[in-house]
């Protein structure tokens, strides 16, 4: 299994920013999937931003231009950037990984725009 841990969450004013981290198990393969999800209440979990096997980055159209996906690979960690936060924004945050076919998700972290 890979295990996935996310941190950053919090509470911020819109406009303002914060950084989501999520470190991931040494051993998983580099060139892998990994995506940012969040699920705000009462919604579906939608995927947010997303790293392909060969480094492309795609993002949902509510975040592209504000939030910004990144990887560091000798930290074992990936990132989320996220500016001008808006109250949409607002929801929990949840890691993902595909590795062989198999999709592992982080417990989450709430970001809550007020």
């Amino acid at each position: 299994d890979v295990q996935l841990v996310e941190s950053g969450g919090g509470s911020v004013q819109a406009g303002g920013s914060l950084r989501l981290s999520c470190a991931f198990d040494a051993y998983t393969p580099a060139n892998v999937r990994m995506a940012w999800f969040r699920q705000a209440p009462g919604k579906e979990r939608e995927a947010v931003a997303f790293i392909g096997v060969d480094g492309a980055l795609r993002y949902a159209g509510s975040v592209q231009g504000r939030f910004t996906i990144s990887k560091d690979n000798a930290k074992n960690t990936l990132y989320l950037q996220m500016n001008s936060l808006k109250l949409m924004d607002t929801g929990m945050y949840y890691c993902w990984v595909r590795v062989k076919g198999v999709e592992y998700w982080g417990q989450g972290t709430q970001v809550t725009v007020s």
